[in-house]
């Protein structure tokens, strides 16, 4: 196993770079996992691994784990450090291929489908608060419609905790979304405040059904809403008016899930 000692080095250069340059991470089409955890649950999901970078002194770890086709590189435990963000916890580092998220890519059972949507995120840690929060309902899919981050961002990886990888996910634009679903026959329920909407707990979550939510300043845009959807809102006891995007797909989720056990 190499051992590397340099910041120089370049196998330490191009971590840095996928780090922090999303251009880079689009063009390579590779990204950074940071976590024995997390590493084990991209492996778990299907990702491969390119590069694993071991904290001097751990590489014990790499026999434990099946890292099939990949270079395993063992780091200076004081240089690996500075290549963490999760200070004296992280024993390592993965560089990992990316995943196609075309809308047809995904595979949703034929009957009871449950789908999350997010229009226009930008907070990565939103982005990964969403993805735990899919995990923990059960959803068959999560659809982004036009995120404005990067999903392999790694404040996303870093906030979903290993979700990104357990669960399925499919990006594209308004018109391509509700493509998707009117092929697939999905009840489509928007949150939003207007004056049509209803509160959640009148409706029926059962059978084909995808609940949206939009960004916590703007909610769901004119152009989504203008499609034909159930409008549907959370009735709210204090003085205010809007949720953290998560918690509110929380709320949502769970009802569709109490409805269809």
């Amino acid at each position: 196993m190499q051992f590397i000692s340099s910041p120089q080095n370049g196998h330490i250069k191009e971590l840095k770079i996928f780090q922090e340059k999303a251009k880079k991470r689009r063009q390579e089409q590779l990204f950074c996992i940071e976590g024995e955890k997390e590493i084990r649950h991209a492996l778990a999901g299907g990702f491969r691994l390119k590069n694993v970078f071991v904290k001097e002194a751990n590489t014990k770890i790499v026999s434990d784990i099946a890292f099939a086709n990949c270079e395993c590189i063992e780091v200076n435990a004081a240089l690996f450090e500075t290549l963490c963000y999760r200070k004296n916890t992280s024993t390592l580092i993965g560089v990992a291929h990316m995943k196609e998220h075309q809308l047809e890519g995904l595979k949703l059972p034929k009957k009871n489908a449950f789908i999350l949507i997010a229009e226009a995120p930008e907070k990565p840690g939103n982005i990964g608060a969403l993805l735990r929060t899919a995990d923990a309902i059960g959803v068959d899919a999560m659809i982004l419609v036009d995120p404005k981050t990067d999903l392999y961002n790694p404040n996303v990886v870093r906030s979903s905790v290993g979700c990104l990888f357990n669960v399925p996910i499919g990006i594209g634009t308004i018109a391509e979304t509700f493509s998707f679903l009117e092929q697939k026959e999905i009840n489509i329920f928007s949150a939003a405040l207007t004056e049509k909407a209803k509160a959640y707990t009148l409706h029926d979550f059962r059978g084909n059904t995808a609940i949206a939510v939009g960004t916590e300043d703007l909610g769901l845009s004119k152009n989504w809403l203008a499609h034909n959807t159930t409008e549907i809102y959370i009735p709210m006891a204090g003085e205010n008016d809007s949720l953290n995007v998560s918690v509110a797909a929380g709320i949502l989720l769970a009802e569709a899930r109490r409805q269809r056990n």
